[in-house]
């Protein structure tokens, strides 16, 4: 069939349009979070720990309150990174010292490598070495961590968490060189 003449039967038949492409979708970077970017990150907050970690009790806050939290607590405290499409908060990860303290990610986009780059990103922060608490009920964010590299150095009973559940401390360090193949002395 000829397009551009009709239709496969009729060369008289009016031309269907080509299909449109559909433009790539802008490349996902990595930045410093800004103030201006707080009802996002409080958002993607919000949404990956209801889609994500369902044994949490109900929210009590609201996204106000959340926004607030980010814009005065953990920006100003925190090296705050987040992954972006454009214009499009994505996710974020906040460290404090040697401590991630929070990676977080919109449901829709997990699964994308977008929180191995904002994990690389805080590893390049911090490349002498990171910890991180997660509870031992998530277990999806075990098995990611668990494929960068990190490792089990304490279980904790949750009473050192808001949450009250029992959680995990991991720990990652840069390997020593490169690591020689199995059966090597």
């Amino acid at each position: 069939m000829n397009t551009a003449t009709g239709t496969a039967g009729d060369p008289s038949a009016p031309a269907r349009p080509a299909p449109r492409e559909t433009p790539p979708a802008p490349p996902v970077t990595v930045r410093l979070a800004l103030p201006t970017d707080a009802p996002a990150i409080a958002a993607v907050h919000q949404a990956s720990r209801q889609a994500t970690m369902p044994y949490l009790p109900p929210q009590r806050r609201t996204h106000e309150e959340v926004t607030r939290w980010i814009r005065e607590i953990v920006l100003p405290q925190s090296h705050t990174l987040v992954a972006v499409r454009g214009p499009e908060v994505l996710g974020y990860a906040s460290l404090q010292g040697e401590l991630l303290e929070q990676l977080y990610l919109r449901p829709d986009v997990r699964r994308r490598g977008i929180g191995s780059a904002l994990l690389a990103a805080a590893r390049r922060h911090r490349p002498d070495g990171l910890y991180l608490h997660v509870f031992q009920l998530n277990t999806d964010a075990r098995a990611f961590y668990a494929h960068h590299g990190f490792r089990i150095v304490a279980a904790n009973d949750g009473s050192a968490n808001m949450e009250n559940l029992p959680d995990l401390t991991l720990h990652w360090t840069p390997a020593e060189g490169p690591v020689p193949p199995r059966g090597t002395p």
